[in-house]
């Protein structure tokens, strides 16, 4: 069956007429790993369930950053400064590797929450150029004031796991990461082909 049916226009020149019948979707992925019995078809339920949860995820985030009177983004910056600051601060590009966003993204934000005194940014002794970032006292009573809400909502958003299964979703997450830049990279480079080359593969 042809996808359009064709029909005569007033000026007697050929208009496609849209098919209603049915539409089977081209495969979305070709690796067979990714195939069950040659079907895409849980791939495309896994693809859903992880926008179901990094829209929760995000809906988490921003609820957090609210009680503490700060974005979503700054609660991520303010929690990761927090566990990875260590005895002397941890540096802005540092961060933004841990957080996979730009250094340029983590000074914006340091520097606004610095005026709010939630962080404190010194400079790092052994590379001048470099800053170090460390929560501030009031930073850390922010941290305080939501830590039992904190838990409960991990608690309760990752409950399903057990031991095994959490082991298992961390490397996949890893992997997975490692897996997504090379699809990002590919995405740039396609937009910043000419057009003639963006539909060779």
């Amino acid at each position: 069956m042809s996808v359009s049916k064709a029909r005569r226009g007033r000026a007697g020149t050929a208009e496609l007429e849209p098919d209603t019948g049915p539409y089977a979707l081209p495969a979305t992925v070709s690796r067979a790993p990714l195939l069950k019995g040659g079907s895409d078809h849980r791939f495309r339920v896994l693809v859903a369930d992880l926008f179901t949860i990094a829209t929760r995820m995000e809906m988490v985030r921003e609820h957090l950053g609210r009680r503490m009177g700060i974005s979503g983004p700054q609660y991520s910056i303010v929690v990761a400064v927090a566990h990875l600051q260590g005895h002397n601060g941890i540096s802005v590009g540092a961060l933004a590797q841990a957080l996979h966003v730009s250094s340029a993204f983590i000074a914006t934000e340091a520097g606004k929450l610095a005026r709010r005194r939630l962080l404190l940014k010194r400079t790092n002794p052994l590379d001048r150029r470099s800053v170090l970032l460390s929560v501030a006292p009031a930073g850390r009573l922010a941290v305080d004031r939501v830590s039992a809400e904190i838990r409960s909502i991990n608690d309760l958003f990752f409950g399903a796991l057990d031991a095994a299964s959490f082991a298992g979703l961390s490397d996949a997450a890893a992997a997975l990461v490692e897996s997504s830049a090379k699809a990002m990279r590919h995405i740039t480079l396609v937009k910043g082909a000419p057009q003639s080359l963006r539909n060779v593969s």
